[in-house]
Order: structure tokens, then C-alpha cells, then sequence
């Protein structure tokens, strides 16, 4: 759902244009003019704004596009302009508006420019949140010897241009990681540009990478730069790799070899300095043996790979995380929480966290939000932590035809595949019995 602020002085035109804009799903606010547009800017956070250009009084679009920049420079605005009054609306591009809509309204044109300013709007989000991470932001918590080796591998690899992929499963900070190479790099004075490639469709995802010329399909109204030229000396973040579509895939493989894109409509190319940095949860070599990835995109980007080790498989880092998360998130919240009980601990550091470090953060918000102190407790937790399990069975007489690969599947199982309860149980350090999980090719 998009929050859009319309602006219309014509009651008519602004009732049926926010009905329209309503059935599609968004939440919309009416104002007649810039100073209704301000109260309610004051007050409500919007995502796109669609003003008339030419209201009565001084109360024009342009107006309220100045008012809606100087409030939130990132709020997509979108002109909407009658016949002769195009010059107008051009001016109003060239002040930062997003779009511009001519009179009587096409419903579908205007659906279409509302969402794609409103993906727009989310990927500007993005970009301020990452570059926050990078900065005095969240950061990456590496009490274990495996994050430990991340950020080794990051710190070598940094000050290179080379393609690196970053692997791992969802929520266990992949961004982080390639936010922290372009923050070690040489490029770290240009621009972190990321984009989510799972999260939009492909004609969207094609001009938002390239860009496209004035009049390349219906809503092209003007030229537009894409996120490769936006990158321009810095770095470009594809997030979910593996989502990307085959014909999506050729274009990115064509750019990796040659250093140019070429906007759609145009006949030009042009050349730039971009480094590219990707991300997936995936297993890509299954993705080429199913034929959905394509094998010479796959040893293309495969130049340098990053894996970020699952939260299960770093409990060295749950409580670290757990006391940093609590102090950032009391204070965004305004709680007056200030840490863990012994017993919220245990259960926090013995689950196995399938949502990874995302689902961690999220338990704690919901933990801050409940309790009724100053310290977290069991009774604050969700539910899927406070469920006792089973008390292990007791292991059976060893015997020698008892082979390593069933003790460790035994013993790992009665863990919750916790590797250092389990290695404590088996009386071996976790490097031991991580290095005999991978001879033996054993995985959950």
C-alpha cells in the first residue's frame, strides 16, 4: 500500500482521482492547496504526492512541490497539468518532480506512475538505510570465529574491483557485508546504490538498472537515468540475484564484459565505472542445473564469493547481538529496557533461529514492546522460544560399528543442531566437530 497526499483545488476531479487511487489499494489524504498539503505533511509521512499544477491563488504545484521537497526530499511528486500547461509541468521536472500527468487523467498511466514513484520512494528508503549501516548505523557483530573470517575476507578483498558475490540464507545480513566492501573501498566517497532484484517486476527492474529515453513505452514522458549511471564511480548492490530473469541476466552479463549500458529507446551506449557487488540466498550451481540461472552469468559473477555462515551455526554471536539489538532498539522504541534476564538468555542463545539475525531482531522488538520492566524475561519471548524440548536421550554403549557420520547426526539432533552445545556433548572443541561435519558433507 501506497501513502499518497493529493492535491487538488477541483473537488470533483480530486474525489474521483483518490476513489480511483483508493480501489488500487493505497491510502489516500486530500488537500485543496499548499497550506492544507503542509498541516497534513506535518503530521502524516507520505510516499508520493499528486498535485495539479495550476490551483487558484499562489497555491500552484510548484508551490507545493518546494513545501513537499523541503519537507522530505525523498517524497515523489507527481504533476498533474492540463492542455497548455505543459511548460509548467517541465519546469516542475526539472525542480525534482517525478512524473508529470496530462488532463483528463488516463486511470491506468496514473496507476502505473503512482507505483513506480512509490518503488522509487522505497528503494531512496533503502539507500538511507544502508548507507546508515555503513556509517554509525547497525553494524556487523563478529564474536565468532566464523563472522570473524567474513570480515577477514571482506578486509581483503575491499580494495579490489572485482565482482563479488555474497551468499547466505535470508536474514543473516548479506547487505551488511556488502555495504561494509564499499565502505573499505576506494569507492566509499561515491555512491552505495541498492536494488532488490526479487522485489520487482522485469520491466520495471530493466529501466530502474538502465534507464530509458523520452517515449520508450507508454509512461515514458521523459528521459531517465538508471541505477548503473547513477553508480557511476561507486557501487551497485543487486540484492536476490537469484530472482533475476534470464533475459535480465543476459543484459547484466553484457555490462559486466564491456563497462556499458544503453538506455531503452536510445541507440547510444554509454560507458561506466561501476562496481558490483551480489547478493542471494539461493544455491546458484542447482539454479543452473534446473535452468534457471544461466551458467555463463553464474562463472561471470562467481569472481570472489562471500558466505555468511547461518546464525545456527555462530551461537558465539546470538548474545552480542541480542545486548546490541536491545540497546539500538530501547532506544528508537523510547523503552526503558536495558538488557536480558539470565533465563530470556539461555533461551534466546539455545534457539536455532531459522529467520537467522532478521527473525533475532524482530524477538526482541516484540520483547521490548511487551515487557513490563526494565529487563527482558522468558514470559517477553515469543512462544517458539518458551516451548521446553524433550530432554536428550541417553546415548547409546559406543560400539565400532557405530560410525562417526550416526553419532554426529544423533548427537546434532538432539541439539536442535546447536553445533556448540553438540560439541560439548561429544567432548570436541566446535572446529573439530565443524571440520568433520564438512568431510563428512553433512548439512541440516
Amino acid at each position: 500500500m501506497v501513502n499518497i497526499l493529493l492535491v487538488d483545488d477541483q473537488v470533483n476531479v480530486r474525489r474521483s482521482t483518490a476513489m480511483l487511487l483508493q480501489q488500487d489499494g493505497h491510502s489516500v489524504r486530500e488537500a485543496t492547496g499548499r497550506a492544507e498539503a503542509l498541516t497534513l505533511l506535518s503530521s502524516t509521512k507520505f510516499d508520493v504526492v499528486v498535485t495539479d499544477v495550476r490551483m487558484e491563488g499562489d497555491q500552484d504545484g510548484a508551490a507545493v512541490l518546494r513545501s513537499v521537497k523541503a519537507h522530505d526530499a525523498d517524497t515523489e511528486v507527481i504533476i498533474m497539468t492540463a492542455f497548455g500547461t505543459i511548460d509548467d509541468a517541465v519546469d516542475a521536472m526539472r525542480m525534482g518532480a517525478y512524473d508529470y500527468l496530462s488532463k483528463p487523467l488516463d486511470p491506468g498511466r496514473l496507476l502505473i506512475t503512482v507505483r513506480r514513484a512509490a518503488e522509487r520512494r522505497a528503494l531512496a528508503r533503502e539507500v538511507h538505510e544502508l548507507r546508515a549501516q555503513v556509517g554509525a548505523g547497525d553494524r556487523i557483530i563478529a564474536a565468532s570465529n566464523a563472522m570473524q573470517q567474513v570480515l577477514r575476507t571482506v578486509a581483503k578483498v575491499a580494495s579490489t574491483d572485482s565482482t563479488v558475490l555474497v551468499t547466505g540464507e535470508s536474514g543473516t545480513g548479506k547487505d551488511l557485508v556488502a555495504a561494509a566492501l564499499h565502505a573499505q573501498s576506494s569507492r566509499k566517497a561515491a555512491k552505495f546504490v541498492p536494488i532488490n532484484c526479487g522485489g520487482i517486476t522485469e520491466t520495471i527492474l530493466e529501466s530502474e538498472l538502465f534507464g530509458h529515453r523520452k517515449g520508450a513505452f507508454t509512461g515514458a514522458v521523459s528521459d531517465k537515468k538508471g541505477l548503473f549511471e547513477e553508480a557511476h564511480k561507486g557501487t551497485l548492490f543487486l540484492d536476490e540475484i537469484g530472482e533475476m530473469p534470464l533475459m535480465m541476466q543476459v543484459r547484466l552479463l553484457r555490462f559486466l564484459q564491456a563497462g556499458e549500458v544503453r538506455r531503452i529507446g536510445d541507440t547510444d551506449t554509454r560507458r561506466v565505472d561501476v562496481r558490483v557487488i551480489l547478493a542471494t540466498h539461493r544455491d546458484l550451481e542447482a539454479e543452473v542445473a534446473a535452468g534457471r540461472f544461466r551458467q555463463d552469468f553464474y562463472y561471470r559473477i562467481n569472481v570472489v564469493t562471500v558466505h555468511v555462515p547461518p546464525l545456527r551455526e555462530r551461537p558465539d554471536d546470538v548474545e552480542p547481538l541480542v545486548h546490541y539489538f536491545v540497546r539500538r532498539l530501547a532506544a528508537r522504541l523510547g523503552r526503558p529496557v536495558r538488557g536480558v534476564s539470565p533465563g530470556a538468555l539461555d533461551l534466546l542463545t539455545a534457539y536455532a533461529w531459522p529467520g537467522n539475525v532478521r527473525e533475532l531482531k524482530n524477538a526482541l522488538e516484540r520483547a521490548l514492546n511487551l515487557a513490563s520492566g526494565d529487563i527482558i524475561t522468558e514470559a517477553d519471548l515469543p512462544a517458539a522460544l518458551t516451548v521446553t524440548a524433550p530432554p536428550p536421550k541417553a546415548a547409546a554403549p559406543r560400539s565400532p560399528a557405530v560410525t562417526d557420520r550416526e553419532r554426529l547426526l544423533t548427537t546434532l539432533d538432539q541439539y536442535r543442531w546447536n553445533q556448540s552445545r553438540a560439541a560439548a556433548s561429544l567432548g570436541i572443541s566446535r572446529t573439530t566437530l565443524w571440520r568433520k561435519l564438512r568431510e563428512l558433507r553433512l548439512d541440516q
